[in-house]
């Protein structure tokens, strides 16, 4: 064994990368003078990708697997550097290392409100955000496109690009997808296969793709939700005189209520003006007692009195409140019968329609027979 063979094989240089900062996607295998002996061992991992540069110009990329670096496997380096078979010097050459894995849990969102006209509110203002996750899946193109000579590429550097790319389709496919502002959130899949597709082109020009895209959330401004939140609410009390007057029987049976507190006040006004009338009678118009009373003015008459109001058992739910003359008219309709069951405030439990003596009168009246039919006209 020569002396040059002896050196030749001490000096077989091993070419590999392991990561372990999971945002790094580019990472350039660094070498004093940028020197590869022949021969050496280069190591690609699964989830990566080797490329050579060659004085500026990309030259041969190697998967995952171990090779020996010769004029063999080196094809395109080979034939820039007019290599022959018997070439076995060190080499000048440049090494980048591609993670091509998944980059997940990448954020997106939109920066500004988006403008869409929804079929049922008109003009709108929407907000959206998500996650997404992308992989390099053309390292040529990705590492001369992007990356160039950056000896360290991590993902943030270009997941601002893929936002503005994002929310550029997002704004279209809401414009044009006509779904309405409430719908959405039962097609967001279907919103983000829509842009996944509208994307793939602009991204494929960089070497990437996404292979995931998730639409989670899309809001509206907060004075809109705050209507909206409104509107909803008045759905749910439905017809809003029956819930009034539900309100205000309800605050009738309770003591101390303002409705209880308004009557008391009513009462204690009208004992205030009887005595006062009492005295008045029995002073005279110097004030002195036993002299003939003025001419005093007729009491004031005492307040309505407040419709009671019923609610009903009916297959195991609560209907009402019903006034008296609704129920008349669903007894007449068969609705309400002897035996159905009844509650107002202020009842202890529910009772049989008959048991009570407010309702038991309207199954004894019964109505007149109805008029006879007109003559056809002649």
């Amino acid at each position: 064994m020569g002396i040059l063979d002896f050196l030749s094989g001490e000096f077989i240089d091993v070419i590999g990368w392991t990561d372990d900062t999971r945002d790094t996607m580019v990472w350039r295998f660094e070498r004093e003078g940028h020197a590869i002996k022949y021969g050496a061992k280069l190591t690609v991992r699964e989830g990566q990708a080797a490329i050579f540069v060659h004085e500026g110009q990309l030259a041969d990329i190697f998967g995952p697997g171990l090779y020996m670096l010769e004029t063999n496997n080196l094809p395109i380096l080979t034939t820039l550097q007019h290599w022959d078979h018997g070439f076995k010097s060190p080499f000048q050459s440049e090494i980048y290392f591609v993670n091509t894995t998944r980059f997940n849990d990448l954020k997106w969102g939109t920066k500004n409100p988006v403008m869409a006209r929804d079929p049922e509110f008109g003009p709108v203002r929407i907000r959206a955000f998500g996650t997404y996750s992308m992989r390099v899946t053309d390292p040529g193109k990705f590492l001369t496109e992007i990356v160039g000579t950056d000896g360290e590429f991590t993902s943030d550097e270009i997941s601002y690009q893929l936002r503005n790319v994002i929310v550029q389709e997002f704004s279209r496919a809401i414009a044009s997808s006509g779904i309405p502002i409430l719908d959405m959130a039962a097609n967001t899949a279907d919103m983000g296969k829509l842009i996944t597709k509208a994307i793939a082109p602009t991204i494929a020009n960089y070497g990437l793709e996404l292979p995931e895209f998730y639409i989670e959330n899309v809001s509206l401004p907060e004075a809109v939700e705050a209507v909206l939140d409104k509107r909803t609410s008045m759905g749910i009390v439905g017809d809003l005189n029956k819930y009034m007057q539900y309100n205000a029987a309800e605050s009738m049976g309770q003591p101390g209520s303002g409705a209880s507190a308004g009557m008391g006040a009513a009462m204690g006004a009208g004992m205030g003006a009887g005595m006062g009338m009492a005295m008045g009678q029995q002073m005279g118009p110097w004030g002195q007692m036993g002299q003939q009373p003025a001419a005093a003015a007729p009491p004031p008459p005492p307040p309505p009195p407040v419709e009671k109001v019923w609610h009903l058992a009916v297959n195991g739910q609560t209907q009402g409140p019903f006034g008296r003359g609704h129920l008349g008219r669903m007894v007449s309709e068969g609705s309400l019968t002897r035996d159905s069951l009844v509650w107002t405030p202020g009842q202890n439990g529910w009772m049989r329609a008959e048991d009570v003596t407010e309702l038991a009168q309207l199954f004894t009246i019964a109505p007149p027979p109805p008029p006879p039919a007109a003559p056809p006209a002649s």
